[in-house]
């Protein structure tokens, strides 16, 4: 007795136009119409129906392995180097490195597969989550999303540090990338002067509100009055340079650079560490060599408009004295200001004579070094030693070693003109039929 045979809706439907055809109802023409394929595929599925009866309409593969199976011996050499050497990859990433570095090339999808089977790699849920879509903008320098990210980069093998990301809206190209310290004004000037000076102004940056950008603190009834609007001293840079600074309200709105430190935090630290790099020169020399071409190459699109919206710098933009922290000193009745701990006296000048109580500009560049401006003009200045603190009253040791932790003040005598005693005030309480007596 032979087995029976399943067939699917598709092929039962097939196995009626092709009886159609066998019994002459229809031409081979009209079915390949009603079944989207070629004449010569239904002359083949007709000769099999007729010798084999109902079941010639099944595909001959099922039930056996496809034709393009993948050697299970390159399989589980793959998954066997994923376990010594990637095992904390994801399949996508993972299949990059071994056709990089081993010459095996399969599908991600296969490779996911095996993982799943060999518990390398567990699937992820996702949520979807509602997100209003923004259009990207037209031109390379449009619009720049920068963001930190202070991340143990190097693992266990080296500091702790921050990276600065500068990426374009219409392209998601990585325009600038540099590893910090610490995510601070200084080091935001320092790369975003080199940022600067390689591709020119774009017209505008996209950040959030942090404090190095923002000043969220709401401002003073004199403050709006004066319309003197509180500002960063990134923020006031780039007003200088005639760079728009835009300010988003939710950390979705510049997706962009959110989710590329989702990518650089799993493959730039792995990259990190095949590389044996632990400090941040090395890396930034490597990022700026190596991962940042490879990541624009795989993960940038081209833009709508082929124009490069970056501006050039022109000659009044000094970048040592824009980039730089600006901080607002009252000169004292000695002719001197205190900044950051140290004192400056301001020495004697025929150009321009400050009095005291003016206010002056300290100046501090990323070079460390400190000038003062007074009406935009330059002031003689010299750094003076610290005051010494003096203080009102030098406190002396008390002489009781074993003081007592209350004292109790002796009653007071209180003696009239007359010379009579007249007892203190608590002891009438107690013995309030007491009189005035004589003393002796």
């Amino acid at each position: 007795m032979e087995a029976p045979v399943t067939m699917s809706n598709k092929e039962l439907d097939r196995l009626k136009v092709i009886h159609s055809v066998i019994k002459n109802h229809l031409t081979w023409d009209q079915a390949a119409a009603q079944l989207d394929m070629s004449n010569r595929q239904i002359g083949r599925l007709c000769v099999r129906v007729r010798q084999e009866g109902n079941k010639g309409i099944i595909h001959r593969l099922r039930g056996k392995p496809s034709n393009h199976t993948l050697d299970p011996v390159t399989l589980n050499l793959a998954t066997t180097i994923i376990k010594e050497r990637y095992a904390d990859f994801g399949p996508t990433f993972a299949n990059e490195k071994l056709s990089e570095n081993h010459e095996i090339d399969i599908s991600t999808s296969t490779l996911r597969k095996a993982m799943i089977k060999a518990h390398i790699w567990r699937p992820r849920k996702s949520h979807p989550k509602h997100r209003q879509w923004r259009e990207r903008r037209e031109c390379i320098g449009e619009l720049i999303q920068l963001d930190g990210s202070d991340h143990p980069w190097f693992e266990k093998r080296g500091p702790r540090c921050a990276l600065l990301i500068y990426i374009d809206d219409a392209s998601s190209k990585i325009i600038h990338g540099e590893f910090v310290a610490v995510e601070n004004t200084f080091f935001l000037l320092s790369a975003t002067k080199t940022y600067l000076l390689e591709n020119g102004r774009p017209i505008a940056f996209y950040v959030d509100k942090d404090s190095i950008y923002k000043i969220n603190r709401q401002a003073s009834i004199e403050e709006q009055l004066r319309d003197d609007l509180p500002i960063t001293q990134f923020t006031r840079a780039m007003h200088e340079l005639d760079v728009n600074m835009i300010f988003a309200e939710t950390p979705q709105a510049k997706g962009r650079v959110e989710r590329s430190f989702d990518t650089h935090q799993d493959r730039l630290v792995k990259e990190l560490r095949l590389a044996n790099i632990s400090d941040m020169k090395n890396a930034n020399v490597f990022l700026k060599n190596v991962y940042i071409p490879k990541h624009n190459a795989k993960f940038a699109v081209a833009p709508q408009s082929s124009h490069h919206a970056h501006r050039p710098l022109l000659k009044s933009h000094d970048l040592d004295d824009i980039l730089s922290v600006k901080i607002e000193r009252v000169i004292a009745n000695d002719y001197t200001i205190r900044l950051k701990n140290a004192f400056y006296q301001i020495l004697k000048s025929e150009n321009v004579r400050p009095r005291p109580k003016s206010k002056i500009i300290a100046q501090i560049r990323l070079d460390g070094s400190v000038h003062l401006f007074f009406k935009g003009v330059a002031l003689e200045f010299k750094t003076l030693p610290a005051r010494p603190y003096k203080p009102y009253c030098v406190a002396t040791p008390s002489v009781l070693k074993n003081k007592p932790s209350v004292q109790h003040k002796k009653p007071v005598k209180h003696i009239d003109y007359f010379g009579r005693y007249f007892p203190s005030r608590t002891k009438r309480l107690q013995n309030p039929t007491s009189s005035l007596t004589l003393t002796p």
